[in-house]
């Protein structure tokens, strides 16, 4: 069961399900509030819980608001780009061919036809951070699915405004953000566990919180360093 209550201006969603104890939690990058708490217990009793817990929401959140954002990208010459965490400088090379890019050095350069509006440039560039993470994912999922002890389904790649990742426990897919090929390699890694991890366990709980720390004893620091690093321009509805 689900519902919502407000603190103010404050949404907090709030689940009930199968648990003994009452979870809240923050949730990067906009600082949406959840509230999972045992099916016996009422609304009243969860609006008391978080009004005492107002203060630590509102320092959750204003963390979140002040994390580093990108500049809007306008794909200029020496323009900053990341690949797996490292910085490269835009290079772009005008010609009458097929558009590509490559990373030569500090540089990534991107050649596309003469005169290529700034949507073709994006496009280009998100299509090829897209194959980056097609071709990274699949080792790390063979790795994890073998530590989780599960099997996955389909692996699909794709922008999220939402999210780093997601998945179907009932298929086993697996859905991964494209912008991931930008972060840190482990970032990824560590969202293929987490999400390999909801197969077992669907839920935020104590359960899966143990079976990261099982599998995966640094999970919690990826995290934080992918929770640390800029966020893209464009506003999250997470």
């Amino acid at each position: 069961m689900a519902a919502q209550i407000h603190l103010g201006d404050i949404a907090v969603d709030v689940v009930l399900k199968d648990i003994k104890n009452i979870h809240l939690s923050v949730h990067p990058p906009a600082g949406k509030v959840r509230i999972a708490a045992p099916l016996r217990m009422d609304l009243d009793t969860i609006r008391v819980f978080a009004i005492s817990k107002l203060a630590w929401i509102k320092n959750q959140q204003k963390k979140l608001r002040e994390q580093e954002r990108e500049t809007p990208r306008e794909y200029l010459d020496r323009e900053s780009h990341y690949v797996w965490g490292k910085r490269y400088l835009l290079k772009l090379v005008e010609k009458e061919a097929a558009p590509s890019v490559e990373l030569k050095h500090n540089m990534m350069i991107l050649q596309l036809r003469p005169l290529a509006s700034h949507e073709k440039k994006q496009e280009v560039l998100d299509a090829w951070y897209r194959e980056q993470l097609k071709a990274a994912h699949p080792a790390l999922i063979a790795k994890w699915e073998k530590v989780v002890g599960v099997k996955s389904g389909k692996v699909f790649v794709q922008k999220m405004k939402t999210k780093w990742g997601s998945c179907s426990p009932g298929a086993g897919n697996i859905r991964l953000n494209t912008d991931l090929a930008k972060k840190p390699l482990q970032c990824l890694e560590y969202i293929v566990a987490h999400e390999l991890t909801h197969l077992m366990e669907r839920h935020h709980n104590d359960r899966f919180t143990a079976l990261m720390d099982a599998h995966m004893p640094q999970w919690r620091q990826y995290r934080g360093m992918l929770n640390s690093l800029p966020l893209a321009h464009q506003e999250w509805g997470y």
